[in-house]
């Protein structure tokens, strides 16, 4: 059943397989085909649809309307007399707005800002996506050695119960040191188990993250080259291209242009209207007539209940909020940034101490084993050394683990954790392809891609 159940977990990763999958390759595929991504991209082209909307208020409105109705007349004055007639009517109008108090051209601005605001939080998004591309990737690998590792410790034990039995056998051992052995070997077993269960849940979410099963799994390009070589630079560097902060900039900005629109209402606007009607029956059967005019429509706002005025209060607040939002997210970038460079720094150091720890402790186990032989150490004391070779193995791909992620992590801290940064080998998304074809659009249903 244990022999089994390694086989079918080398199988679920594709060990068969002659080719490997890099960890360039599965952040090209998460960011090809992650759901939230994707999902991210849809929102961005739907706030494309904000700039066309804020055009039509300099375009012309067209109606057309008509009214068919069955009337009767009776008179019993005089003589008595009755008609019907059908009275019916076609009318087109048309509206062009002159001058809307500016708000026009403000809400043309604001939606602009509001699509280049929305670009920064797909940036922010593809960070995150790829960042959890990298951490699935490297949690399948950590867990994928560990069960090698806890594979290696169980194969060991095993060698153990069956030289303890040996031993007991020919009067050189005793029935401690045998249960002693099978008790460790029920530990492994457990540790084995715990490692399968943790290989199973990093290849769930890699599968959520990246989109496919992993098979196996090859190379891991550095990155710290697109990180500065000091934390003033990486600072700098955050503060001028950071998305979050960039898109704090814009949100300011889209902010302001409210309150500019809001402050539009106060204004005059003027319109022309114009209209061609024809009837017919409209007084008695077989009468007609048509009528076009044309007229000039000028609006002064004179007071609107308080409503305005508190739309202008409201909106300067929330332009006050997007302000204290900016900064907020300067203090975060510096602090998520300080923070992962001190982490880089730190899982660095712990590499090293992590490898001088197993070179240690396999000498240590060596020489246990050879003490033994000579009467030297008990099996408890070989056992112990196993598990702490075990530990310091386990510990060791931990930290190359959080040394990978830590790098991915302070490039993200930057603002350069992106596709076109790290050359995935994808067609890289690009968000003015739509917003160039809808920015200027005056009529149709379909998307730009046919829906």
């Amino acid at each position: 059943m244990w022999a089994a159940t390694v086989f079918c977990v080398a199988a679920s990763l594709g060990f068969g397989q002659a080719s490997a999958e890099s960890l360039t390759a599965a952040m090209a595929s998460a960011y090809t085909n992650n759901p939230d991504l994707n999902a991210a991209r849809a929102e961005l082209r739907a706030i494309d649809e904000g700039v066309p909307q804020a055009k039509s208020g300099y375009r012309p409105r067209i109606s057309v309307t008509g009214d068919y109705a069955f009337q009767t007349t009776k008179s019993i004055l005089g003589t008595s007399w009755s008609t019907a007639t059908n009275p019916r009517g076609v009318s087109l109008s048309v509206e062009q707005p002159i001058f809307l108090g500016f708000r026009t051209k403000n809400s043309v601005n604001m939606a602009e800002t509001s699509v280049r605001a929305a670009r920064e939080q797909l940036k922010l998004i593809e960070q995150q996506v790829l960042f959890n591309t990298v951490s699935a990737f490297m949690d399948v690998v950590r867990a994928q050695v560990v069960v090698n590792l806890t594979t290696q410790n169980v194969e060991f034990l095993r060698e153990q119960v069956r030289a303890a039995k040996d031993r007991l056998d020919v009067g050189e051992g005793t029935r401690t040191d045998v249960a002693q052995t099978e008790a460790r070997l029920s530990q492994g077993m457990s540790d084995y188990a715990a490692a399968v269960s943790e290989l199973n849940r990093s290849i769930a979410t890699y599968v959520q993250v990246v989109g496919h099963k992993p098979a196996k799994l090859g190379s891991i390009n550095g990155v710290e080259k697109l990180v500065p070589s000091t934390l003033d630079a990486a600072l700098a560097m955050a503060q001028k291209q950071h998305p979050a902060i960039v898109a704090g900039l814009y949100n300011i900005d889209v902010a302001s242009w409210n309150v500019r629109i809001s402050e539009g209402a106060l204004l005059p606007s003027v319109s022309v209207r114009g209209s061609v009607t024809h009837r017919d029956d409209a007084s008695y059967k077989g009468s007609w007539n048509d009528s076009a005019a044309i007229t000039g429509v000028l609006s002064v706002p004179i007071y609107q209940g308080g409503e305005v005025a508190s739309n202008v209060r409201q909106r300067k607040e929330t332009l006050g909020q997007r302000r204290i939002e900016l900064d907020a997210a300067r203090a975060e970038v510096r602090q998520t940034l300080i923070s992962a460079w001190g982490s880089l720094d730190a899982a660095r150091a712990v590499v090293r101490s992590a490898a001088a720890q197993v070179s240690a402790q396999q000498l240590v186990l060596s020489g246990v084993i050879e003490e033994r032989r000579v009467g030297q150490r008990t099996t408890l004391d070989v056992l112990n050394s196993q598990q702490d070779l075990l530990a310091a193995q386990v510990e060791q791909v931990t930290a190359q683990r959080d040394r990978v992620v830590a790098a991915y992590g302070l490039v993200a801290a930057v603002g350069r954790l992106n596709a076109q940064a790290l050359g995935l080998p994808v067609t890289v998304y690009d968000p003015t392809e739509h917003y160039d074809a809808v920015k200027d659009k005056w009529m149709g249903l379909r998307t730009p891609d046919g829906r």
